[in-house]
């Protein structure tokens, strides 16, 4: 893997790179990403393997302005006006494909999302190259958010680096959140991450799948990890039978290094799991389903574990035991996290808020 500085020469070389199918790691306004060219199959081949993910997850490509966007997508009213009032800066919209770009990028019911970033640099390569590149994160899927070089090398495996090109460093970024993506296929645009844009004042956000919800988990983890070692952090869970509860402390598990297989302790009541030794935390997991009030939390000594300041804590059906988890609110940071069923059988609404 080459590196070099973030300069106008970069801007060449990466162009030569991305036009031979090789992988370029580069930054942005939110966090270094990696791109490949959006029409060369063979490069999106290559940057599955780079995130280990299966053919027909979808990506995003980055476009230098709205009308190189509409060569590759159809734009209702919703996705005209967030092009008007956000682009260029940190959000996604996803439209309807024109199946344009490779097999392998747009979804598997043929939608696209957009990004026109808000970064000199990479507008500039965009235009220079003259189409649309493949961008993502640059990190393994559920490492930490990367906002220099380092994070990304510290956190991928030799295979992975061997599979990178070109790394066009700029220095540690500002920690900015990731983009926000929004879909603007369905009835009512949703958001599917919440970012750096905040589009209502609520945290709230539709996922259409365990994965989504996984990753839901994973996106707060990394949003309040920052508190790790500060104190405990509660992640307190509520929503009916179902609705996916669980699946977000998997979500969490993975984000944490977790190598144990998650299973809800409904019966066991509580189950802790070491994380990985960078990450350095526990995660306990509680299910306070059978407990008949706020009160009987305290017999199972909930408090002993916020004394250590690196514990996650994620209690599933805390709405049960509300008035006993608020307690500690000058001790822990408690993330109280809502999912509720949407209109689809698979569509789950989650929000979150910190009280």
């Amino acid at each position: 893997m080459k590196t070099t500085k973030q300069n106008p020469k970069a801007i060449d070389l990466a162009i030569a790179v991305l036009r031979k199918g090789g992988l370029v790691i580069f930054p942005c306004e939110t966090v270094y990403g990696i791109a490949v060219d959006a029409f060369n199959p063979k490069a999106v081949i290559k940057l599955n393997k780079y995130k280990q993910r299966p053919l027909g997850k979808p990506y995003a490509i980055m476009c230098s302005d709205q009308k190189m966007a509409e060569d590759y997508v159809l734009l209702n009213r919703t996705a005209k006006n967030l092009y008007k009032t956000f682009f260029p800066g940190p959000i996604t919209v996803i439209s309807k494909g024109k199946h344009k770009v490779v097999k392998g990028i747009e979804s598997e019911v043929g939608t696209l999302g957009i990004r026109v970033p808000d970064y000199p640099f990479m507008l500039e390569l965009i235009k220079k190259i003259g189409h649309p590149i493949v961008a993502t994160s640059a990190n393994a899927s559920y490492k930490k958010i990367p906002y220099k070089i380092d994070d990304i090398l510290n956190n991928i495996s030799k295979k992975q680096l061997k599979l990178v090109d070109l790394a066009i460093d700029a220095g540690e970024l500002p920690h900015n959140e990731p983009s926000t993506v929004i879909d603007t296929t369905l009835d009512d645009p949703a958001i599917l991450r919440q970012g750096m844009i905040k589009l209502k004042e609520e945290n709230k956000i539709l996922s259409r799948s365990e994965e989504n919800t996984q990753n839901t988990a994973k996106d707060l983890w990394q949003k309040y990890e920052k508190f790790k070692g500060q104190r405990p952090i509660v992640f307190a869970l509520e929503g009916p039978m179902g609705s996916g509860k669980t699946q977000f402390v998997k979500g969490l598990a993975l984000a944490m290094g977790v190598k144990n297989t998650i299973v809800s302790p409904t019966y066991n009541l509580i189950l802790s799991y070491n994380s990985s030794s960078f990450i350095k935390c526990k995660l306990t997991h509680i299910d306070v389903w059978r407990l008949k009030n706020s009160k009987d939390l305290n017999s199972l000594e909930f408090n002993k574990y916020l004394i250590d300041k690196n514990n996650v804590i994620a209690i599933e059906w805390a709405d049960r035991v509300t008035d006993a988890i608020r307690v500690f609110n000058d001790d822990a940071v408690i993330i109280w996290v809502k999912i509720e069923y949407g209109k689809d059988i698979n569509d789950r609404l989650i929000s979150w808020n910190i009280i």
